[in-house]
């Protein structure tokens, strides 16, 4: 009997609840919900709870904290897509006056714009957000600690400014932007401002004692855009798609991946923990796999959204408790988990549907100097560039439709790829970002720079 794509095995399924029940009795959390997703679709949740009875489901709310980030960055990259502002203009550009103004829009989404990681005292999760009403009570009288652009410096006032700069320019509160234009149209019904029944309650766990503490649930004011939403388990495996795949109602599958690749500038423990950051997303290299998405927290409430793309697999993790269950190892555990029992099977190899000859002709070993390489042209009507075996740089390339090639990744991202052919249309060499690679090494017949030694190669006696 074939087991449906949509479900996993009985034994998968086990070994997914185990990790959560040990996740929930280990960091002594009132209560945990997790789902899985797979290619595109919720293929399990699990819970655990301390109260007698009906745990949470998918559809309870939890506070998710720092993953509005996330929500905010994207209403960011909508604006540059419609060319409303580009990455790179400073903040003073759009939203003038604010005194951190020299930072660009991208440090402020990657967290390079050196400002402070939180305003201003009182401690602003515990207290309402009517204490700050203006950005200068968020950012205060010396915003910066480190000079722009220079490391990265997580900021809660950073995406407090990119959300009044989304009110700037779209003319209406950040709130109702965000409904029109992300969660309605990604079907997130049950993602809001502020809290919707049925929901959880935030709790403080007494680090030496097995007992409660309620936590205040504030208003955040201004500071929302950085930490203010409530969502589901369902709706935040929605999400994972879309920051999987994109959707073009509100970003490109190529604006979602611009998100997910690294634009800060690590610390040296964070080069050795494997971990970055891209534009409202973070990235972690971890059980050899790469892993994208964000955790949130705010006092009463832990959550982690964790993607795979590669496995297209995804993983959500909401408890309600300030401190416990590491919820963004129990998200990679849970993704790792399902990845390894059971393997993504690829889609079948299809042929191309179409040949062009004279990108075919392209297809083979060239050679940089002496080091040989080799240009694949694969299904997708990509090319690709890599060593014939081995270590070195890697790079796939887009047609652009003019008999040219624009680097997608690796060394040779955004650089141009051209063949450069004679007169009688046979290929001479390939030239890219001004490298010469050539049907042989330092071949005679191709314009080589410093040219080829006459006497050709040669052997010492």
């Amino acid at each position: 009997m074939t087991t449906p794509e949509e479900e996993l095995l009985p034994a998968t399924r086990r070994t997914l609840l185990h990790r959560i029940a040990t996740a929930q009795t280990e960091g002594r959390a009132p209560s945990l919900v997790a789902t899985v997703v797979r290619d595109g679709q919720p293929v399990w949740t699990g819970s655990r709870t301390s109260v007698e009875g009906h745990g949470p489901d998918e559809n309870v709310q939890y506070r998710i904290g720092s993953i509005t980030k996330t929500f905010t960055a994207v209403l960011v990259l909508r604006l540059r897509d419609e060319g409303v502002l580009d990455l790179g203009d400073p903040l003073e550009k759009h939203l003038p006056g604010t005194g951190a103004g020299e930072a660009t829009i991208a440090e402020l989404l990657a967290h390079t714009g050196g400002l402070a990681a939180e305003s201003p005292a009182p401690w602003w999760e515990r207290t309402p957000g009517s204490l700050r009403p203006e950005l200068a009570d968020v950012l205060g009288e010396q915003p910066f600690r480190h000079p722009a652009g220079r490391r990265h410096h997580y900021s809660n006032p950073g995406y407090t400014l990119l959300g009044a700069l989304v009110e700037e320019l779209r003319k209406a509160p950040w709130e109702e932007v965000l409904r029109r234009e992300v969660l309605e149209p990604l079907r997130l019904h049950r993602t809001s401002c502020r809290p919707q029944a049925p929901h959880a309650g935030g709790w403080a766990v007494h680090p030496w004692a097995d007992v409660l503490l309620p936590e205040p649930s504030e208003d955040l004011g201004r500071m929302a855009p950085a930490g203010q939403l409530w969502s589901t388990a369902r709706d935040l495996a929605h999400f994972a798609v879309f920051l999987a795949r994109g959707d073009d109602r509100v970003l490109s599958a190529e604006s979602v991946r611009e998100m997910r690749t690294p634009a800060a500038p690590a610390e040296a423990a964070e080069v050795a923990a494997g971990s970055a950051y891209g534009l409202g997303l973070q990235i972690q290299q971890r059980d050899g796999r790469l892993l994208v998405g964000h955790s949130g927290s705010l006092p009463g409430f832990l959550a982690n959204v964790t993607i795979s793309v590669e496995d297209d697999l995804a993983a959500v993790v909401l408890a309600n408790c300030t401190s416990g269950p590491l919820v963004s190892n129990v998200a990679a555990d849970l993704v790792r988990l399902v990845a390894e029992a059971e393997p993504r099977i690829p889609s079948p190899w299809r042929p191309l549907p179409e040949l062009d000859a004279r990108v075919l002709e392209l297809a083979g070993p060239w050679y940089w100097g002496t080091q040989a390489v080799a240009l694949r042209l694969s299904s997708d009507e990509g090319l690709s560039l890599g060593p014939l075996s081995g270590h070195g740089r890697r790079s796939r390339f887009r047609m652009n439709g003019d008999g040219t090639w624009t680097g997608l990744d690796g060394y040779y991202a955004g650089e141009l790829l051209r063949a450069v052919r004679r007169p009688d249309g046979s290929v001479s060499h390939l030239d890219l970002g001004s490298f010469v690679f050539t049907h042989q090494p330092y071949d005679e017949g191709a314009p080589v720079p410093g040219g080829v030694d006459p006497e050709g190669w040669r052997g010492i006696r």
